[in-house]
């Protein structure tokens, strides 16, 4: 598995201010995607009153989210406590996932986080650009939260743009909750979230057996399917590690391919070797950018999660996926959608 460089991800790109030593140092080093990404910066922001599905009292909504991911950002490191509490890694663990589920999570598991699932540098901030990835907390704990399936059945509506921001701050304030305990035991724990990752969350999610990567490079979770975000805990604390768990998702998606169908942007590879399943981001993030928010038509696409569990999925047969496939078609069509915006 190679390691991701943050400062090639879309989010981070669009971050680089054109004057900047950053964006200067990033496009000296890859030319070649200078000039779609300065494209992408003279669209539409996100939720901008240009944009085709902008609501004056959802879209405030939704920037208010990622402004307050924003201001607690800095809130996801911080110094453990002096003394130390010794801890049996069996019993704590439990304590965690408990703790996790508590706190409103909807699933949890652990993982040991090799360096190989950090990003190599960061980039997503100019205030650490190029920083050397830390990788020494290598124990993790990944968790989802719940991205409620009627609202993101709206999408491309800007009410699905706002659960899944509504998704990233449950994320945020959950793993800030089980960092700030781990630290008052005395061990080093930081959150990971919306803005301030420090690995792609998928790998980790599926090595803790959350659930595996469909088609649609979106966790397939074995709670909720894609109707969900990730949130990452990594610490130096004793922690017992979960076993990752094939579903036969990826079979699933094979036989499925509705997201192929429906997706705006046509970014989904249609070929049956799951290797080769990777999204262009530039453009996924062009459609963003044009309708006015993160779209989420590829997750409401998707049937697992809606009227089939990954549980079901398991021990399948082609026939039966087949089968199940058909009849969904035949009753919602490309998807299942929900009209209208939902809150108003």
């Amino acid at each position: 598995m190679k390691r991701v460089d943050e400062r090639d991800m879309m989010f981070s790109r669009m971050a680089f201010d054109r004057d900047s030593d950053a964006y200067k140092d990033y496009y000296k080093r890859n030319p070649d995607k200078k000039d779609i990404d300065d494209q992408l910066r003279n669209k539409n922001d996100l939720y901008s009153k240009d944009t085709p599905t902008y609501d004056p009292l959802l879209a405030p909504a939704a920037c208010a989210n990622f402004e307050f991911l924003s201001d607690i950002r800095n809130l996801c490191e911080g110094s453990p406590a002096k003394e130390k509490i010794e801890v049996e890694a069996e019993i704590v663990t439990g304590v965690i996932k408990k703790l996790a589920l508590h706190y409103s999570a909807l699933d949890v598991g652990i993982a040991y986080a090799d360096e190989k699932f950090y990003y190599s540098h960061r980039g997503r901030r100019q205030e650490n650009y190029g920083d050397v990835v830390d990788t020494s907390l290598r124990n993790a704990i990944v968790f989802t939260v719940e991205m409620k399936k009627d609202i993101i059945n709206t999408a491309p509506q800007v009410s699905a743009g706002l659960e899944a921001s509504k998704a990233y701050v449950d994320a945020a304030v959950v793993g800030m909750q089980i960092s700030y305990y781990i630290r008052a035991l005395g061990y080093n724990a930081r959150c990971h979230m919306d803005g301030n990752y420090l690995m792609p969350c998928i790998p980790l999610a599926e090595e803790a057996g959350l659930g595996e990567q469909g088609r649609n490079n979106l966790l397939i979770s074995r709670k909720n399917g894609p109707f969900c975000r990730i949130g990452i805990v990594t610490t130096d604390m004793p922690l017992i590690y979960d076993n990752h768990e094939e579903n036969n998702i990826k079979r699933f998606c094979k036989l499925c391919g509705m997201c192929i169908k429906t997706c705006p942007a046509k970014t989904i590879p249609q070929g049956d070797d799951s290797a080769t399943w990777h999204i262009e981001q530039e453009k996924c993030y062009d459609i963003w950018t044009s309708i006015g928010n993160d779209c989420g038509v590829c997750i409401s696409a998707c049937p697992i999660g809606q009227e089939i569990d990954t549980k079901d999925i398991k021990n399948m047969s082609d026939e039966e996926m087949n089968k199940f496939i058909e009849e969904y078609k035949k009753k919602y069509g490309s998807r299942k959608r929900v009209m209208g915006k939902y809150f108003i």
